[in-house]
């Protein structure tokens, strides 16, 4: 069995989560964290984690970026407590944090949950490898009028693959009507369109000379990112120190 501590429980993804550990036999949420009061609950709830009393392998996050901090050193008082950490939005600085976090904690961490995305990130790094520089790379990103970053998560998450692909040679533009000039050959453009309740939309989009090829993922419910995080808590659970990611649990 494994035990869990969600951050972020009363939160849409937090129940989301709720939800679906309840159909699972495997593991159970044995105390929730959030900073929003909820009259009832099917296990303690509190404030901080660090006023939590109970003992749980694994620490799964879908609070805010802010928890980093503070979910790193709850894992770093209760030793072979692993983190599984599902919050977008991380600074540069706070994944630098969690990269040397993971140096001595079990630390998984990925901008998107969904297997279909990160199946999408593995089609655009071999499209990538096979078209090379003679086609132009484009990502748009969709989500609801809710989200507060942007471009989200996981459009960087396929820069920063398609930019592997090209040895880190690409730069990154984020807004066009500021600039008055061609488009240049090591440009990856991120446009980001926020409205109504979309759960997510990502295309990445190969423009040559008279050929387009887009590669898309669309997300019909946040119960998918669910899935992925309680299968990344299952898998965590019991693991040594290192950063793992989409890529370990496939």
């Amino acid at each position: 069995m494994t035990n869990i501590i969600l951050c972020g429980c009363n939160g849409k993804m937090g129940h989301a989560v709720q939800n679906l550990v309840h159909q699972r036999e495997e593991c159970s949420i044995v105390a929730g964290v959030d900073i929003t009061p909820q009259e009832a609950s099917p296990f303690p709830v509190y404030a901080s984690l660090e006023a939590v009393q109970e003992q749980a392998q694994v620490v799964v996050d879908f609070s805010n970026p802010s928890a980093l901090s503070s979910i790193l050193e709850y894992c770093r008082s209760h030793p072979g407590t692993a983190a599984v950490l599902c919050t977008t939005g991380y600074s540069a600085e706070q994944t630098q944090e969690i990269q040397k976090a993971a140096k001595e904690l079990p630390l998984f961490y990925s901008r998107n949950m969904s297997l279909g995305v990160n199946l999408l990130i593995e089609l655009a790094k071999k499209a990538e490898s096979v078209l090379g520089d003679g086609f132009d790379v484009e990502i748009v990103e969709m989500h609801h009028n809710q989200k507060i970053d942007a471009p989200s998560g996981t459009a960087l998450m396929i820069a920063d693959a398609i930019n592997q692909v090209r040895e880190n040679s690409m730069q990154y533009v984020y807004d066009r009507h500021s600039q008055r000039k061609k488009r240049e050959k090591k440009e990856i453009g991120l446009h980001s369109v926020r409205g109504g309740s979309i759960v997510g939309e990502h295309q990445v989009i190969f423009a040559g000379q008279s050929e387009v090829l887009t590669l898309s993922h669309s997300a019909q419910s946040k119960e998918l990112f669910a899935v992925g995080a309680v299968n990344a808590a299952l898998f965590m659970n019991c693991k040594g120190p290192g950063l793992y990611d989409m890529s370990h649990l496939i």
